[in-house]
């Protein structure tokens, strides 16, 4: 065994014999509830992954150790609270979602079994010949599917997986593609589930409209796109990205880590056509849509699914701020699979022994996704547990006199949230009301305000290892997920230091256009710049 996999490891047992011995001399500490030492164990769960580029111990560590915390070091508590508060809890408050992710699986297995995947492929080749046109291409398309971010984190990789191996894409930037307009691009669609989730937090009959005044001034979200386009037009990359594309171009696409599930995929059938992978996928979409409305009209204070339950006085939008998407995607994702086997085997481009056997083979390829998934819904209950919101609230408050300089540190602080417990919504879900309470009624510093609120959150969200868009996006591109997360960080936080002056000027300026343009100036300028200044640079 090489140095480099020891020191990972002996790093690891290191951190948990020391923090072991903390315990063992700190018995009687004050309650770590509500303080700064809430954020401690994602923080440190995150910089182990980064460090020792291994998510599942990492992440395991910051649970016990958050367990450890909120229980007073009482190691027969810990295990309770790490088995039920964590991990239970986790699998059945996310089991909808796990079982969309099977549901999305096996959908993908099916389109490359009946050659789909195979014949969009050979399509794109011939008409998106250029790393450009195919960078473009998904970008479009993640913004296409502007509904929810668990949806156009794995149907956009299952789409373009062919076209951006056939022009030499790595799958690190792939990933960073579909992560780039999953989040982002849902924060500033009025039709989507994280319109409702906002909408949701504000008062009664506020939501929405609060929501669409924030549109203008959510600088992460949108100097993101530009961000992207201009990247991709400009023909070049940083960073850790720069390396992946490099080997991307001698035929590498992985650059490293375990990659077997991704290059394991059953031979096709000649017959597919390019609509055997369009029709499926515009099936599914046309159903998950109709089934998030009928669970937004159907919800009450628990789901029962009776015709009594039924609200035809809903409209569309008061149906998506009242639905669930834990309930209503699967549901949707096993319509849809049934409708997309009733097609194959129709066509005959599968027989239903053969899309019987895609099941455990869409299952076995979400395995790692779902695994990080549970890691990480149980280090966010964990963080729950110990009360982070009061921290957040108290240090908030205290800076209120900051009046035109409170934006920023909004932004700010919901960035440092987002990173650490993984979450844009459990984030804004803690900021939107002090927000609302900091500033005046119907204030524009207070619309800008709510903007970095929830800029802040997807931009934490982005960066974070332990988010659920992050690890599905990696999924969706069937990418290593620590690889992933190291190419786009340098990304992210470039538009976020961008995002950052903006939110120091839009105050004193207090005109949405006028900011966006400089914005997008200051993107544009630092792209230049940061291509200038990395011309000649070799990658190690």
């Amino acid at each position: 065994m090489t140095a480099k996999k020891i020191i990972p490891k002996v790093l690891i047992v290191a951190f948990v014999v020391g923090f072991g011995v903390l315990c063992a001399l700190t018995g009687n500490i004050t309650s770590p509830v509500g303080t700064l030492w809430s954020l401690f164990p994602p923080v440190v769960a995150i910089g182990l992954a980064l460090l020792t580029k291994e998510a599942y111990s990492s992440l395991f560590i910051g649970v016990v150790m958050g367990g450890l915390l909120a229980t007073g070091f009482n190691p027969i508590h810990t295990v309770d609270a790490v088995t039920t508060t964590g991990f239970i809890d986790a699998v059945s408050g996310t089991a909808g979602i796990f079982i969309f992710l099977v549901l999305l699986g096996i959908v993908v297995a099916l389109i490359n079994k009946a050659g789909g995947s195979r014949a969009f492929g050979e399509w794109a080749a011939k008409h998106v010949k250029t790393k450009v046109g195919a960078s473009i291409a998904t970008f479009c398309f993640g913004v296409l599917i502007f509904i929810d971010d668990y949806f156009n984190c794995l149907t956009v990789g299952a789409v373009m997986r062919p076209v951006t191996d056939k022009t030499k894409i790595s799958r690190a930037k792939l990933a960073y593609l579909i992560d780039a307009t999953a989040a982002p691009v849902c924060m500033i669609a009025p039709i989507s589930s994280w319109a409702a989730a906002v909408s949701s937090y504000a008062p009664e009959g506020e939501g929405l409209k609060l929501f669409i005044q924030a549109i203008p001034y959510n600088f992460y979200s949108l100097l993101t796109f530009v961000f992207i386009i201009t990247l991709t037009l400009m023909k070049f990359d940083y960073g850790p990205m720069k390396l992946h594309e490099m080997n991307a171009m001698n035929g590498d696409l992985f650059t490293s880590g375990d990659h077997s599930s991704a290059e394991a995929e059953e031979p096709a059938t000649s017959k597919g056509k390019v609509f055997d992978l369009i029709i499926p996928i515009i099936f599914l979409i046309v159903v998950c849509v109709f089934a998030l409305f009928y669970v937004g009209r159907c919800m009450g204070e628990e789901w029962v699914f009776a015709s009594a339950n039924y609200d035809a006085s809903l409209g569309f939008v008061d149906a998506f701020a009242n639905t669930d998407a834990t309930v209503g995607l699967p549901w949707g994702g096993l319509l849809a699979l049934v409708g997309i086997i009733i097609y194959f085997v129709a066509r005959r481009l599968v027989t239903f022994k053969e899309a019987m056997e895609c099941i455990p083979k869409g299952f076995i390829a979400m395995v790692p996704a779902i695994l990080i998934l549970t890691m990480a819904t149980a280090l966010k209950n964990m963080t729950g547990m110990l009360d982070s919101d009061a921290f957040v609230q108290a240090s908030l408050e205290s800076a209120g006199a900051l009046n035109n300089f409170l934006p920023a540190i909004i932004f700010l602080v919901a960035c440092g949230i987002s990173f650490a417990t993984g979450t844009s919504w459990g984030t804004f879900g803690i900021l939107i009301p002090i927000v609302l309470s900091i500033f005046p009624a119907g204030s524009t510093v207070g619309v800008i305000g709510m903007s970095a609120c929830l800029a802040g959150s997807v931009c934490g969200d982005h960066c974070s290892p332990i988010s659920d868009t992050t690890i599905m996006s990696s999924a969706g591109a069937q990418c290593n997920h620590l690889n992933h997360v190291s190419t786009q960080l340098p990304y992210a936080l470039t538009v976020a230091g961008i995002s950052f002056v903006s939110f120091l000027v839009a105050p004193f300026i207090q005109n949405a256009w006028i900011c966006l343009a400089i914005g997008v100036a200051m993107t544009l300028a630092v792209l230049f710049v940061i291509k200038f200044a990395t011309k000649n640079k070799t990658v190690a």
